[in-house]
């Protein structure tokens, strides 16, 4: 049966911050929920773009050539091939869509890195 999804539930399914977690998938994208605070990892993802939908709190993505500041209810697209590294002051969170392929961190290795994103 098909159900809608309300986002205030699956984000009170976990606490902890940039792991995304999937809540649902349509033409090869992943839909994702995650809490961000701090800063992640400069990377990059060559052949996906990524798209985030600030749902509470302000979303800062460092490029190399500026940065941007997104907040509630505000989007932005980081194009393939662009380095960004994302950071939050308070705990924001944030709706992501990208292709199912798209690697957590890039190429980039780190102690952040998910590889098995949890479905909720």
């Amino acid at each position: 049966m098909l159900e809608t999804i309300n986002l205030e539930e699956k984000l009170a399914q976990f606490d902890d911050h940039w792991s995304p977690r999937i809540i649902a998938e349509l033409n090869g994208q992943h839909v994702k929920l995650a809490k961000v605070q701090g800063e992640f990892v400069w990377h990059s993802h060559e052949a996906e773009d990524e798209l985030f939908l600030v749902l509470r709190g302000r979303f800062n993505l460092r490029l190399r050539d500026g940065e941007v500041s997104i907040g509630p209810g505000e989007v932005f697209v980081v194009p393939r091939g662009v380095e960004h590294c994302p950071w939050a002051e308070e705990e924001t969170h944030v709706l992501v869509f990208e292709p199912a392929s798209t690697k957590h961190t890039g190429e980039v290795d780190s102690p952040m890195t998910v590889d098995d994103q949890e479905r909720i």
